[in-house]
C-alpha cells in the first residue's frame, strides 16, 4: 500500500473511530502556555503548534476565526524559554506514544498521530511576533539537538508580515524541507474586507507571497467560508484564480493550493461551511485553468 494511501486509511478509521471528531476539534495545550496539539487534515496527522500570539494580536479579524477575542488572555507574551520546555516535553510525549494516554487520542490511528511538523501559527499573526526570531532559533535549536527525530517546520502566516526585516532574516534558518502556507482568500480587495476584515491592501498579500514564492515554493491557503448563508460570488472564484495565474506567470513557486472551509467551532456566528461540492468545484478550476496542484480538505 502507498503512504498516501495509508494516510488515506488512516483517515477513515478515524472518522469511523470514538474520536472521529479529531480533525474537528480545538488545540490542546496539554497544561502548556504556548505549545499545543492538533489533529489536522491539511497537515494529514498530528500537528504540534506554538502559539505566537499569546495576547491575540492580529492585523486580520477573518470571519471564520476560532479564537475568541472576547476572552481576555491568559499571556501578553511569547516566553521562549517556558516554550522551549513545552516543546521538549510534547515532543517526548508525541515519539513515546505517551500521548495516548489523553482521551483525545486513543482510539486515533499511528498514522494520524505520527507527527508531520511543528506549526508556527496560534491566535494571531505570527510574523507580527516581536521575538519572532528568537522564538525561530529555540525551535530550530530543539530539532538540532535532535538529529534521529527530524521534524519539519510549519509557518502558517496571512502573508502580511514577510516582508519584514526579521522575518526575511529568520526564513534563513528554513530547510528545503520546511513549508511556508500563505493565506489567500480573496481575488478583490472589497471581499478581502468582508472575509478578512482588514486594513491591509490585498496588493501587499500579493507581493509577499510573490516575494517569498520566488525564494522557495510555498503553500497557498485558501479558506471559502458562507457568510450569511451565502456562497461567495462566482465573479470572486473568478477574480481569485486570475491572482493565481497571475503569481504563477511573475515567477512565484507554489507547490500546493489548500482548499477548505470553516471546520472548528467558530467564534462569529455568520460564519459556516461551504459544502463540499463546491469546494470541489473550486478545486477542479484551479488545476483546469492554473496547472497548479489543488487538494480539498
Amino acid at each position: 500500500m502507498s503512504t498516501s494511501a495509508s494516510i488515506q486509511e488512516g483517515l477513515e478509521k478515524s472518522r469511523a473511530a470514538p474520536a472521529s471528531r479529531a480533525f474537528s476539534c480545538p488545540r490542546n495545550f496539554l497544561g502548556n502556555r504556548f505549545v499545543y496539539v492538533v489533529v489536522s487534515a491539511r497537515a494529514r496527522g498530528l500537528s504540534i503548534g506554538i502559539n505566537m500570539n499569546p495576547d491575540r494580536f492580529c492585523n486580520f479579524d477573518c470571519a471564520y476565526c476560532e479564537v475568541n477575542h472576547e476572552l481576555p488572555p491568559t499571556d501578553r507574551a511569547l516566553d521562549t524559554s517556558v516554550m522551549e520546555g513545552e516543546l521538549e516535553n510534547t515532543l517526548f510525549q508525541v515519539r513515546s506514544g505517551s500521548l495516548r494516554e489523553h482521551a483525545a487520542y486513543r482510539g486515533l490511528s499511528d498514522e494520524l498521530l505520527q507527527l508531520r511538523h511543528v506549526a508556527l501559527s496560534g491566535d494571531g499573526e505570527p510574523t507580527l511576533c516581536p521575538n519572532f526570531t528568537e522564538a525561530i532559533q529555540v525551535v530550530v535549536h530543539a530539532r538540532a539537538r535532535n538529529p534521529h527525530a527530524f521534524f519539519k517546520l510549519a509557518l502558517l502566516t496571512n502573508g502580511t508580515g514577510l516582508d519584514l526585516r526579521p522575518v526575511q532574516d529568520s526564513l534563513q534558518y528554513f530547510t528545503r524541507d520546511d513549508e511556508i502556507w500563505i493565506k489567500l482568500d480573496a481575488g478583490t480587495q472589497s471581499y478581502m474586507d468582508r472575509v478578512n476584515r482588514s486594513r491591509v491592501p490585498l496588493e501587499r498579500v500579493i507581493s509577499n507571497i510573490l516575494l517569498v514564492a520566488r525564494q522557495r515554493p510555498v503553500v497557498i491557503q485558501s479558506l471559502f467560508p458562507l457568510i450569511l448563508g451565502q456562497e461567495p460570488p462566482p465573479q470572486e472564484i473568478d477574480e481569485y484564480i486570475l491572482r493565481l495565474i497571475d503569481l504563477k506567470r511573475a515567477g512565484a513557486r507554489i507547490s500546493l493550493v489548500q482548499i477548505y472551509s470553516a471546520a472548528r467551532p467558530i467564534a462569529h456566528p455568520d460564519c459556516g461551511h461551504l459544502p463540499l461540492k463546491k469546494l470541489s468545484q473550486i478545486s477542479h478550476r484551479i488545476k483546469a485553468e492554473t496547472g497548479l496542484k489543488a487538494e480539498v480538505f
